[in-house]
């Protein structure tokens, strides 16, 4: 039975976290100075096991959700999430799985992935230019790598590909242009992410916010640009097309064109925490449920009442002050 909150919001997407672990130390999500060698990431007990998940997976489908976004931490480092993605692309009611990645691990795990059920992969990179890449993943990876893992992706069938490039001023707005450059014709979907409070360690500042009405600007500029009506209701980003034909590109714009009121988002952390707001401080605990012996009809009963009361709109709300309230951190839900 659909479910709807207090805005009258149906459940409709799970993001579901298997991993709090990183191959990467990004400045704007795990910064070294804060996840360095000494940082205690979750145990393995404390991780919701790919039974678990599949177990609310199926309570949620029955609420209205269809779609699956699978993500971290870096998701492809969790063992043998092949077979998490087979589990729950058999699960009635999946309609769509994603998965979020850096794409280091696409070239040993594209192909598997693909024929498990997955049906599309989104890649982060926030530069094209070897030298500042390296320095925003803050390991010395080569963008070549992940460029590797886009084509494997690709050659898998796991297309079209979306690139999602997180814009913050005085880190890769200068890379607007090249990213776009590279990824003009190429079938891959480029998409630009305003700088976001995500988390408390970022050191978010609304001056560090390069607007979506820039990025468009800029875009316009060299290569004029059309809006595209969304592909279906709720979708995160605004969509534009290359008036030359070239493709297509799309810009999410949290922090200066809300999009809370058609929100049908819900994220499950690793540890088996459920979030209603990407921007939420508090979580809903389902392992507790799910270990502690409720059933099915009860943990969909506890689900079922806390979307209900479901009254979150951060972004909307968002001031200088409310950005800097404690919020879960990335790394544990997800984007």
């Amino acid at each position: 039975m659909s479910i709807r909150d207090t805005l009258n919001r149906p459940l409709r997407d799970l993001r579901i976290s298997v991993t709090d672990r990183c191959n990467f130390r990004c400045v704007y999500c795990m910064p070294k100075e804060l996840f360095g060698s000494g940082h205690a990431f979750l145990p393995r007990d404390e991780i919701l096991s790919f039974e678990e998940i599949t177990r609310l997976t199926r309570i949620f489908t029955e609420h209205g959700v269809s779609k699956l976004r699978i993500t971290g931490g870096e998701p492809l480092v969790r063992h043998d999430i092949e077979h998490f993605v087979a589990m729950v692309a058999a699960v009635e009611g999946i309609e769509d799985i994603t998965l979020t990645t850096n794409a280091t691990l696409l070239p040993g795990k594209a192909e598997a992935l693909r024929e498990a059920g997955l049906s599309r992969i989104t890649v982060s990179l926030d530069a094209i230019e070897d030298e500042v890449f390296r320095q925003i993943n803050d390991v010395g990876y080569p963008v070549d790598r992940v460029l590797e893992g886009i084509d494997a992706a690709s050659a898998a069938g796991l297309g079209p590909i979306k690139v999602n490039m997180v814009v913050k001023r005085g880190m890769n707005e200068e890379q607007i242009l090249p990213m776009a450059r590279h990824f003009r014709g190429t079938g891959h979907i480029l998409r630009f992410i305003e700088f976001m409070d995500v988390g408390n360690s970022n050191g978010w500042r609304m001056d560090d916010v390069v607007t979506a009405a820039q990025i468009r600007d800029t875009l316009d500029a060299e290569w004029p640009i059309e809006p595209l009506d969304p592909n279906y209701p709720g979708e995160v980003a605004s969509r534009y097309r290359y008036r030359d034909g070239a493709g297509e590109v799309g810009i999410i714009s949290s922090v200066t064109e809300p999009f809370c009121g058609s929100c049908t988002r819900a994220r499950l952390s690793a540890q088996g925490e459920l979030y209603t707001c990407l921007f939420g401080s508090r979580g809903h605990d389902f392992r507790a449920l799910l270990r502690g012996g409720a059933s099915d009809a009860e943990i969909s009963e506890f689900l079922s009442g806390l979307w209900s009361l479901r009254a979150d709109r951060y972004s909307e709300l968002r001031t200088e002050e409310t950005a800097h309230l404690p919020k879960v951190e990335m790394s544990h839900i997800g984007g």
